[in-house]
Protein backbone atom coordinates (compact mmCIF):
# COMPACT_ATOMS: atom_id res chain seq x y z
CA UNK A 1 0.00 0.00 0.00
CA UNK A 2 2.83 2.36 0.86
CA UNK A 3 4.40 1.74 -2.55
CA UNK A 4 1.09 2.46 -4.27
CA UNK A 5 0.77 5.71 -2.31
CA UNK A 6 4.26 6.80 -3.40
CA UNK A 7 3.44 6.01 -7.04
CA UNK A 8 0.26 8.05 -6.78
CA UNK A 9 2.22 10.98 -5.29
CA UNK A 10 4.60 10.91 -8.22
CA UNK A 11 2.17 10.22 -11.07
CA UNK A 12 -0.68 12.55 -10.08
CA UNK A 13 1.35 15.83 -10.20
CA UNK A 14 2.91 14.77 -13.49
CA UNK A 15 -0.53 14.00 -14.93
CA UNK A 16 -1.95 17.32 -13.73
CA UNK A 17 1.01 19.21 -15.19
CA UNK A 18 0.55 17.46 -18.53
CA UNK A 19 -3.15 18.34 -18.59
CA UNK A 20 -2.37 21.96 -17.76
CA UNK A 21 0.05 22.16 -20.65
CA UNK A 22 -2.51 20.66 -23.03
CA UNK A 23 -5.21 23.14 -22.01
CA UNK A 24 -2.73 26.02 -22.18
CA UNK A 25 -2.07 25.03 -25.77
CA UNK A 26 -5.81 25.13 -26.47
CA UNK A 27 -6.24 28.64 -25.11
CA UNK A 28 -4.79 32.01 -26.06
CA UNK A 29 -5.14 33.20 -29.65
CA UNK A 30 -5.20 29.70 -31.20
CA UNK A 31 -2.07 30.50 -33.21
CA UNK A 32 -0.41 27.54 -34.95
CA UNK A 33 3.00 26.30 -33.89
CA UNK A 34 5.73 28.68 -35.00
CA UNK A 35 3.43 31.69 -35.04
CA UNK A 36 4.18 34.59 -32.72
CA UNK A 37 0.53 35.58 -32.40
CA UNK A 38 -2.69 36.21 -34.24
CA UNK A 39 -4.49 39.28 -35.57
CA UNK A 40 -8.01 39.56 -36.93
CA UNK A 41 -8.66 41.72 -40.00
CA UNK A 42 -12.21 42.80 -40.80
CA UNK A 43 -13.76 44.26 -43.91
CA UNK A 44 -17.06 45.90 -44.83
CA UNK A 45 -19.75 44.49 -47.06
CA UNK A 46 -18.57 45.69 -50.48
CA UNK A 47 -15.97 44.44 -52.94
CA UNK A 48 -13.34 47.13 -52.54
CA UNK A 49 -13.18 46.81 -48.76
CA UNK A 50 -13.08 43.02 -48.98
CA UNK A 51 -10.20 43.26 -51.48
CA UNK A 52 -8.29 45.58 -49.15
CA UNK A 53 -8.96 43.35 -46.15
CA UNK A 54 -7.53 40.45 -48.11
CA UNK A 55 -4.55 42.58 -49.17
CA UNK A 56 -3.78 43.40 -45.53
CA UNK A 57 -4.16 39.72 -44.64
CA UNK A 58 -1.75 38.53 -47.33
CA UNK A 59 0.75 41.30 -46.60
CA UNK A 60 0.89 40.66 -42.85
CA UNK A 61 1.17 36.91 -43.32
CA UNK A 62 3.96 37.33 -45.88
CA UNK A 63 6.03 39.88 -43.95
CA UNK A 64 5.59 38.81 -40.30
CA UNK A 65 5.39 35.65 -38.19
CA UNK A 66 1.79 36.46 -37.27
CA UNK A 67 -1.22 34.36 -38.16
CA UNK A 68 -4.05 36.39 -39.71
CA UNK A 69 -7.76 35.70 -39.77
CA UNK A 70 -9.78 37.72 -42.30
CA UNK A 71 -13.46 38.27 -41.50
CA UNK A 72 -14.90 39.70 -44.74
CA UNK A 73 -18.30 41.15 -45.52
CA UNK A 74 -19.12 41.99 -41.89
CA UNK A 75 -21.52 44.84 -42.64
CA UNK A 76 -21.36 48.60 -42.82
CA UNK A 77 -19.12 51.14 -41.15
CA UNK A 78 -20.68 50.98 -37.68
CA UNK A 79 -20.51 47.18 -37.54
CA UNK A 80 -16.77 47.17 -38.26
CA UNK A 81 -16.03 50.21 -36.12
CA UNK A 82 -17.82 48.81 -33.07
CA UNK A 83 -16.13 45.42 -33.51
CA UNK A 84 -12.76 47.20 -33.62
CA UNK A 85 -13.48 49.19 -30.46
CA UNK A 86 -14.70 46.07 -28.67
CA UNK A 87 -11.59 44.12 -29.64
CA UNK A 88 -13.29 41.57 -31.89
CA UNK A 89 -11.14 43.00 -34.70
CA UNK A 90 -7.56 44.24 -34.60
CA UNK A 91 -7.81 46.31 -37.78
CA UNK A 92 -9.91 47.00 -40.86
CA UNK A 93 -9.62 49.31 -43.90
CA UNK A 94 -11.57 52.56 -43.73
CA UNK A 95 -11.80 55.95 -45.41
CA UNK A 96 -10.86 59.33 -43.95
CA UNK A 97 -14.08 61.02 -45.06
CA UNK A 98 -16.10 58.23 -43.46
CA UNK A 99 -14.22 58.65 -40.21
CA UNK A 100 -14.75 62.40 -40.28
CA UNK A 101 -18.48 62.47 -41.01
CA UNK A 102 -19.92 59.06 -40.08
CA UNK A 103 -17.96 58.47 -36.87
CA UNK A 104 -16.87 61.89 -35.62
CA UNK A 105 -19.99 63.65 -36.98
CA UNK A 106 -17.92 66.56 -38.26
CA UNK A 107 -18.97 68.81 -41.17
CA UNK A 108 -17.61 68.38 -44.69
CA UNK A 109 -13.94 69.33 -45.09
CA UNK A 110 -12.21 69.15 -48.48
CA UNK A 111 -8.55 69.50 -47.44
CA UNK A 112 -7.13 65.92 -47.40
CA UNK A 113 -4.37 66.69 -44.89
CA UNK A 114 -6.76 68.40 -42.48
CA UNK A 115 -9.15 65.46 -42.65
CA UNK A 116 -6.40 62.88 -42.08
CA UNK A 117 -4.84 64.80 -39.19
CA UNK A 118 -8.22 65.33 -37.55
CA UNK A 119 -9.33 61.70 -37.70
CA UNK A 120 -5.89 60.59 -36.55
CA UNK A 121 -5.97 62.87 -33.51
CA UNK A 122 -9.58 62.24 -32.52
CA UNK A 123 -9.53 58.47 -33.03
CA UNK A 124 -6.44 58.23 -30.83
CA UNK A 125 -7.93 60.46 -28.15
CA UNK A 126 -11.48 59.13 -28.13
CA UNK A 127 -11.13 55.48 -29.14
CA UNK A 128 -7.45 54.50 -28.68
CA UNK A 129 -7.21 53.69 -32.40
CA UNK A 130 -4.61 54.66 -34.98
CA UNK A 131 -4.84 55.38 -38.71
CA UNK A 132 -1.95 54.02 -40.75
CA UNK A 133 -0.47 55.98 -43.67
CA UNK A 134 -2.85 56.29 -46.66
CA UNK A 135 -2.63 53.67 -49.40
CA UNK A 136 -2.76 56.36 -52.09
CA UNK A 137 -6.16 56.23 -53.76
CA UNK A 138 -9.12 58.48 -53.00
CA UNK A 139 -12.46 56.67 -53.31
CA UNK A 140 -14.61 59.76 -53.26
CA UNK A 141 -17.65 60.79 -55.21
CA UNK A 142 -16.98 61.93 -58.74
CA UNK A 143 -18.92 62.87 -61.85
CA UNK A 144 -18.81 60.54 -64.85
CA UNK A 145 -19.90 60.69 -68.50
CA UNK A 146 -19.64 58.31 -71.43
CA UNK A 147 -16.22 58.30 -73.08
CA UNK A 148 -17.81 59.27 -76.40
CA UNK A 149 -19.50 62.26 -74.76
CA UNK A 150 -16.22 63.35 -73.20
CA UNK A 151 -14.46 63.11 -76.57
CA UNK A 152 -17.24 64.88 -78.45
CA UNK A 153 -17.26 67.91 -76.15
CA UNK A 154 -13.65 67.68 -74.89
CA UNK A 155 -14.81 67.20 -71.31
CA UNK A 156 -11.98 66.95 -68.79
CA UNK A 157 -13.28 68.77 -65.69
CA UNK A 158 -16.66 68.93 -63.98
CA UNK A 159 -16.74 72.68 -64.66
CA UNK A 160 -16.73 71.85 -68.40
CA UNK A 161 -20.34 70.72 -67.97
CA UNK A 162 -21.63 74.19 -67.05
CA UNK A 163 -22.26 75.30 -70.63
CA UNK A 164 -23.80 71.95 -71.64
CA UNK A 165 -25.84 70.85 -68.62
CA UNK A 166 -29.07 72.48 -69.81
CA UNK A 167 -29.30 69.83 -72.54
CA UNK A 168 -28.26 66.91 -70.34
CA UNK A 169 -30.00 64.40 -68.05
CA UNK A 170 -28.42 63.64 -64.68
CA UNK A 171 -28.99 60.29 -62.98
CA UNK A 172 -27.79 58.90 -59.68
CA UNK A 173 -28.78 56.82 -56.67
CA UNK A 174 -31.24 58.37 -54.22
CA UNK A 175 -28.60 58.78 -51.50
CA UNK A 176 -26.65 61.20 -53.70
CA UNK A 177 -29.68 63.47 -53.99
CA UNK A 178 -30.03 63.49 -50.17
CA UNK A 179 -26.41 64.03 -49.05
CA UNK A 180 -24.93 67.36 -47.94
CA UNK A 181 -22.04 66.65 -50.31
CA UNK A 182 -24.43 65.49 -53.04
CA UNK A 183 -26.52 66.85 -55.88
CA UNK A 184 -27.75 70.19 -54.49
CA UNK A 185 -24.29 71.23 -53.38
CA UNK A 186 -22.76 70.06 -56.65
CA UNK A 187 -24.99 72.10 -58.95
CA UNK A 188 -24.55 75.16 -56.75
CA UNK A 189 -20.75 74.85 -56.64
CA UNK A 190 -20.42 74.34 -60.39
CA UNK A 191 -23.35 76.42 -61.66
CA UNK A 192 -25.02 73.42 -63.31
CA UNK A 193 -28.64 73.37 -64.53
CA UNK A 194 -29.50 69.91 -65.81
CA UNK A 195 -32.57 69.44 -68.00
CA UNK A 196 -33.90 66.74 -65.65
CA UNK A 197 -32.83 64.21 -63.03
CA UNK A 198 -33.54 60.51 -62.59
CA UNK A 199 -33.01 58.25 -59.60
CA UNK A 200 -31.60 54.73 -59.97
CA UNK A 201 -30.43 51.91 -57.77
CA UNK A 202 -26.66 52.11 -57.42
CA UNK A 203 -26.10 48.99 -59.53
CA UNK A 204 -28.13 50.40 -62.43
CA UNK A 205 -26.87 53.96 -62.82
CA UNK A 206 -23.74 53.04 -64.82
CA UNK A 207 -25.79 50.84 -67.11
CA UNK A 208 -28.27 53.69 -67.60
CA UNK A 209 -25.42 56.01 -68.61
CA UNK A 210 -24.01 53.46 -71.05
CA UNK A 211 -27.46 52.94 -72.58
CA UNK A 212 -27.89 56.72 -72.99
CA UNK A 213 -30.86 56.90 -70.64
CA UNK A 214 -28.88 59.62 -68.84
CA UNK A 215 -25.87 61.70 -69.83
CA UNK A 216 -24.16 62.34 -66.49
CA UNK A 217 -24.02 60.33 -63.27
CA UNK A 218 -22.36 60.37 -59.90
CA UNK A 219 -19.73 57.70 -59.38
CA UNK A 220 -17.21 56.44 -56.92
CA UNK A 221 -13.82 57.17 -58.39
CA UNK A 222 -12.49 53.61 -57.99
CA UNK A 223 -15.54 51.64 -59.16
CA UNK A 224 -14.71 48.80 -61.54
CA UNK A 225 -17.97 49.41 -63.41
CA UNK A 226 -16.41 52.54 -64.90
CA UNK A 227 -14.21 50.21 -66.95
CA UNK A 228 -17.07 47.85 -67.77
CA UNK A 229 -19.32 50.60 -69.14
CA UNK A 230 -16.55 52.75 -70.66
CA UNK A 231 -17.23 55.85 -68.56
CA UNK A 232 -14.88 58.74 -67.91
CA UNK A 233 -14.37 60.46 -64.54
CA UNK A 234 -14.29 64.26 -64.74
CA UNK A 235 -11.85 66.12 -62.53
CA UNK A 236 -13.41 67.73 -59.45
CA UNK A 237 -11.62 71.00 -60.24
CA UNK A 238 -13.43 72.98 -57.53
CA UNK A 239 -12.62 70.35 -54.87
CA UNK A 240 -16.29 70.00 -54.00
CA UNK A 241 -16.24 66.39 -52.84
CA UNK A 242 -14.61 65.51 -49.50
CA UNK A 243 -11.58 63.21 -49.53
CA UNK A 244 -11.99 59.50 -48.83
CA UNK A 245 -8.39 58.32 -48.67
CA UNK A 246 -8.13 54.75 -47.48
CA UNK A 247 -5.86 53.00 -45.02
CA UNK A 248 -6.01 50.56 -42.12
CA UNK A 249 -7.37 51.62 -38.74
CA UNK A 250 -5.68 49.60 -35.98
CA UNK A 251 -6.14 49.17 -32.24
CA UNK A 252 -3.28 50.80 -30.32
CA UNK A 253 -3.04 47.82 -27.97
CA UNK A 254 -2.54 45.56 -31.00
CA UNK A 255 0.30 47.80 -32.22
CA UNK A 256 1.91 47.65 -28.78
CA UNK A 257 1.61 43.87 -28.72
CA UNK A 258 2.88 43.45 -32.29
CA UNK A 259 5.01 46.54 -33.11
CA UNK A 260 6.07 45.06 -36.46
CA UNK A 261 2.51 45.58 -37.74
CA UNK A 262 2.81 49.32 -38.28
CA UNK A 263 5.89 49.14 -40.49
CA UNK A 264 4.38 46.22 -42.40
CA UNK A 265 1.04 47.91 -43.13
CA UNK A 266 2.79 51.13 -44.10
CA UNK A 267 4.52 49.27 -46.93
CA UNK A 268 1.27 50.08 -48.76
CA UNK A 269 1.72 53.83 -48.30
CA UNK A 270 1.07 55.55 -51.64
CA UNK A 271 1.18 52.24 -53.52
CA UNK A 272 -2.39 52.11 -54.91
CA UNK A 273 -3.55 54.76 -57.38
CA UNK A 274 -7.21 55.46 -58.19
CA UNK A 275 -6.78 53.64 -61.50
CA UNK A 276 -5.10 50.64 -59.87
CA UNK A 277 -7.86 50.32 -57.27
CA UNK A 278 -10.41 50.63 -60.06
CA UNK A 279 -8.68 47.77 -61.88
CA UNK A 280 -8.58 45.60 -58.74
CA UNK A 281 -12.31 46.15 -58.27
CA UNK A 282 -12.92 45.33 -61.92
CA UNK A 283 -11.01 42.05 -61.70
CA UNK A 284 -13.07 40.87 -58.72
CA UNK A 285 -16.51 42.35 -59.43
CA UNK A 286 -16.63 42.03 -63.21
CA UNK A 287 -14.12 39.30 -64.06
CA UNK A 288 -15.21 37.22 -61.03
CA UNK A 289 -11.65 36.47 -59.92
CA UNK A 290 -10.89 35.52 -56.32
CA UNK A 291 -9.79 38.49 -54.20
CA UNK A 292 -6.83 36.52 -52.82
CA UNK A 293 -5.46 35.79 -56.29
CA UNK A 294 -5.87 39.40 -57.40
CA UNK A 295 -4.16 40.94 -54.37
CA UNK A 296 -1.27 38.47 -54.29
CA UNK A 297 -0.61 39.20 -57.96
CA UNK A 298 -0.75 42.95 -57.26
CA UNK A 299 1.58 42.78 -54.25
CA UNK A 300 4.08 40.66 -56.18
CA UNK A 301 3.99 42.95 -59.21
CA UNK A 302 4.71 45.90 -56.90
CA UNK A 303 7.59 44.03 -55.28
CA UNK A 304 5.98 44.36 -51.86
CA UNK A 305 5.97 40.63 -51.17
Amino acid sequence: MKGLFIIRKIILPVLLLSMALVFAGCGGDNSPAGSKGKVVVGSKNFNENIILGEMLTQLIEAKTDLTVEHKPNLGGTMVCFNALKKGDLDLYPDYTGTGLMAILKRPVETDPDKVYNLVQEEYNKQFDLKWMKPFGFNNTYAIAVRQETAEKYNLQKTSDLAALSGDMLFGGEQEFFNRQDGYDGLIKAYGLKFKDTKSFETALKYQAAAQKKIDVTDAFSTDGELITYNLKILEDDKNFFPPYFCTAVVRNDTLKKYPELEETINLLEGKISDEEMQQLNYQVAEKKREAKDVVVEFLQDKGII
